[in-house]
């Protein structure tokens, strides 16, 4: 993850004067982008790519999904959405440029995502059809379908059975997961008739990823009254059990597609750590 996580910083910075001539929007942009994080989802783009063994180029798909989760971060820390005064132990960005910067961020690294699948196109064969098929993954994704509809659900969830609480998962953190499977997979040279089974995986690996950090912010979770959480509602053995049916589906879509890499596996190490608790 270190190689990786710099070889996305590298790109992260070359990439700021994308985003508009020197202003405070662009630094608020900055501001978000350089917050930390451990940038696992371009990760698992760069890192299916670089299994499909082909030799071709991802990074600029890889910071798209960067930017969306990092434009959805922004948007989610609002005070009229999850009101958090914190990112990663740093202030949030509405609280250091106020909300209607935060605002302008959030759509600003939107728009720059989609501009570097257009970027990415130019790196390989068939780019503009590859970036046609990664434009309506990511839309479809980020939309009322996928983040954009999960975070609605999540403000709002209409009752607390599995059927809600699945929907909520999927389109929350499912959907950007997905994005990143399917750049990888597409921009790295993989076969388009196998799209489905890598959108399976991405849903294993996602729904994995969600039920291990609702195992790890159980606590932290019901002190704060927060009710979508898989362990609070249906128990930690329950949610365990989710955990570890995800877990084995993941691996066996990895084997399927002939993704089994050392790098691929190991994403899941962390969410398997909360089968022990």
């Amino acid at each position: 993850m270190e190689e990786l996580r710099k070889t996305i910083w590298d790109a992260l910075q070359k990439n700021m004067e994308a985003l508009g001539p020197a202003s405070l929007l662009r630094e608020a942009c900055e501001y978000a982008l350089n917050n930390g994080g451990k940038r696992l989802r371009p990760a698992i783009c760069l890192s299916i790519a670089e299994a499909l063994g082909q030799g071709a180029d991802a990074t600029p798909a890889a910071l798209a999904i960067e930017y969306f989760h990092t434009a959805s971060l922004v948007a989610d820390d609002l005070p009229c959405m999850d009101d958090d005064d914190e990112r990663r132990s740093k202030p949030s960005v509405h609280k250091v440029y106020g909300e209607s910067m935060a605002l302008l961020v959030s759509y600003a690294l939107i728009a720059a995502g989609y501009a570097c699948y257009a970027q990415n196109a130019k790196l390989v064969a068939n780019g503009d059809q590859l970036c046609r098929l990664a434009l309506e993954n990511a839309t479809y994704n980020t939309g009322l379908w996928g983040a954009t509809g999960g975070q609605f659900l999540d403000l709002s969830p209409p009752d607390l059975s599995l059927a809600t609480l699945r929907d909520v998962l999927h389109k929350k953190t499912v959907s950007l997961f997905e994005i990143a499977f399917v750049s990888g997979w597409l921009f790295g040279g993989g076969a388009k008739t196998s799209l489905p089974a890598v959108k399976r995986a991405a849903s294993h690996f996602g729904t994995a990823f969600q039920i291990a950090d609702d195992l790890s912010d159980l606590i932290k979770d019901v002190e704060s009254g927060r009710t979508v959480n898989m362990a609070a509602v249906f128990g930690v053995e329950a949610a365990q059990r989710m955990l570890q049916e995800e877990l084995d589906g993941y691996q066996a879509t990895l084997q399927e597609l002939k993704l089994d890499s050392a790098a691929l596996i190991s994403f899941s190490d962390a969410c398997a750590a909360q089968l022990s608790l």
